[in-house]
């Protein structure tokens, strides 16, 4: 009876990896298009917001740090062009790196300003993000460098963007866990349980291609129904958290296209497999 269930369990998750590798095969050439604009769509909607909001962004850093005029606006001068640009660089493929970093900077930078370093669920989200550049990083890495003593393999796991590729699915981990509410409701249990679930085998790398698009489709779908800023007036305070919400989860969603596009790395279970 045991054997049986094992048999179809695995002859369902077969299928459903075909289905999986069939989309991604239709979609191989605009995948990596919309999971780089996805992932630095919360930089652009930060960057247009320093300029609509410019007034009320300086107000509030003169106010919290005492800093007067002159520093507030240049805070709001380095994010909104900063921002802008690294979103450029990225969407062009025009010195990714130096994109990358010019965000990962404006990511610390306003983890202090903020004062979101001890805000568990903010500093979650924001290196959540910095795992999404990781990623976007490891996608630019030149693979077709030959090793300088012909005849000699090299091991996978040495390359650079192995491990940042690791790197980045770890702290994808750390979006998911901001998400996680405990509620002893039965649907709020099965969400937290099924999304635990499917992100630690992402950061694993354990059917990663599968469980990335699973769960691409479910913080989607929980994207939209919790975060539905465009349906509140744009005087209303909640807007502007509904849509930050909104905006950094579909940062990492971006995040996850990313390892569907890129496949998990050297240090996974799926590699792994491979050898054994």
């Amino acid at each position: 009876m045991m054997q049986n269930q094992s048999t179809t369990s695995s002859r369902w998750l077969n299928k459903a990896e075909d289905i999986a590798d069939n989309v991604l095969r239709k979609s191989k050439v605009i995948l990596p298009h919309l999971a780089r604009l996805c992932l630095i769509s919360t930089f652009l909607e930060d960057g247009f917001r320093m300029w609509f909001q410019w007034r009320l962004q300086a107000d509030y850093m003169s106010a919290t740090w005492g800093c007067g005029a002159f520093v507030a606006n240049a805070f709001v001068i380095v994010n909104l062009v900063g921002q802008l640009s690294g979103c450029v660089m990225i969407l062009c493929r025009v010195k990714v790196a130096w994109g990358c970093g010019i965000l990962g900077a404006l990511i610390l930078l306003q983890t202090i300003a903020y004062r979101i370093l001890w805000e568990g669920t903010f500093l979650c989200r924001n290196l959540a993000l910095a795992g999404g550049l990781i990623l976007v990083l490891a996608e630019s890495k030149d693979e077709t460098k030959r090793s300088m003593f012909a005849g000699v393999p090299t091991l996978a796991t040495n390359r650079p963007k192995t491990y940042l590729q690791l790197a980045g699915r770890v702290l994808l981990v750390l979006m998911f866990l901001s998400l996680v509410r405990l509620e002893a409701t039965a649907p709020q249990i099965a969400q937290n349980v099924l999304g635990t679930a499917l992100i630690l085998l992402v950061a694993v790398g354990f059917k990663t291609k599968l469980t990335a698009l699973v769960l691409v489709a479910w913080l989607a779908a929980f994207n939209v129904y919790a975060h539905p800023w465009w349906r509140i007036s744009a005087s209303h305070a909640v807007r502007d958290f509904l849509k930050y919400d909104f905006f950094q989860t579909l940062s990492v969603i971006g995040g996850l296209l990313l390892v569907v596009s890129l496949g998990p790395g050297g240090v996974s279970f799926d590699e792994r497999k491979k050898e054994w």
